[in-house]
């Protein structure tokens, strides 16, 4: 599933694209929405909400989230999709551009002054110009859960996904299983918005410093390898909030405790 960083990107690279065109054409092709036309409405603003990416069109917001497999397309008006169109969920098209989201998912509609009934649940957002840290570090200190699920509870805070919430707690020496009543909660995320907002800014998101492939992490990915620092195996488990949600984690036995 993307990181926030990476929604970052999108919803940026989106805003550039449509900011302040009138539609031409928009279609949602989900059932409860289908029957919905912005056409002739302005695009104020794409902007990024942890890892939904919100369109703000006339007095209108479209909620989208990539999931695993969703992304956002831009092409010329005419021009050959680089996907199977039976996989559109979302076109908007401007007499510039075509934003085509493919496989996207949890879409929704309100309008713009509603907008807190679709996002209002999500913690605060390192990449948000809101971003409150005593807040975000309130909420995931007071987590019972292990400190890599709380992490990842989008609603204490919103943007770090697995591959970030493994490097962070590997970077503070904190083990995954720990209880994030037990963590200094306002270092570990002080420390992810650093890394994220750097990251944001980088075409291949790195944790170690290095952008050369197979270095950019310390241990996500890398189980059975030595730890970079000490050189014990890397271990891997799963864990999740439910059996339903559990995510693939890595550790160093020797560096987090």
């Amino acid at each position: 599933m993307p990181e926030g960083d990476t929604v970052f990107r999108a919803a940026r690279r989106l805003d550039r694209a449509l900011h302040g065109d009138e539609v031409t054409r928009f279609e949602l092709r989900v059932p409860e929405l289908a029957t919905v036309d912005l056409r002739g409405s302005v695009v104020h603003e794409v902007v990024p909400r942890g890892k939904h990416i919100l369109h703000r069109i006339g007095g209108m917001t479209l909620r989208s989230h990539l999931r695993m497999d969703g992304s956002w397309q831009l092409v010329r008006p005419g021009e050959r999709w680089r996907a199977p169109a039976f996989r559109a969920r979302v076109i908007i098209a401007t007499d510039r551009i075509e934003a085509v989201g493919f496989d996207v998912s949890m879409l929704a509609l309100v309008p713009t002054h509603n907008e807190e009934s679709i996002v209002g649940h999500l913690g605060p957002d390192p990449l948000g110009e809101d971003w409150d840290l005593d807040e975000a570090a309130r909420r995931v200190g007071a987590d019972p859960r292990a400190a890599h699920v709380a992490v990842l509870d989008q609603r204490n805070v919103a943007g770090f996904g697995n591959e970030y919430a493994a490097e962070l707690l590997f970077l503070r020496g904190i083990l995954p299983t720990r209880p994030a009543t037990e963590i200094d909660a306002r270092a570990l995320l002080a420390l992810g918005a650093r890394t994220i907002r750097a990251n944001a800014e980088r075409v291949e998101r790195t944790f170690t410093g290095e952008s050369r492939h197979g270095r950019t992490t310390w241990v996500y990915g890398r189980a059975r390898r030595p730890c970079r620092r000490c050189g014990t195996p890397i271990e891997t488990g799963e864990l999740g909030a439910a059996p339903t949600e559990e995510r693939v984690i890595f550790w160093c036995p020797r560096c987090q405790s």
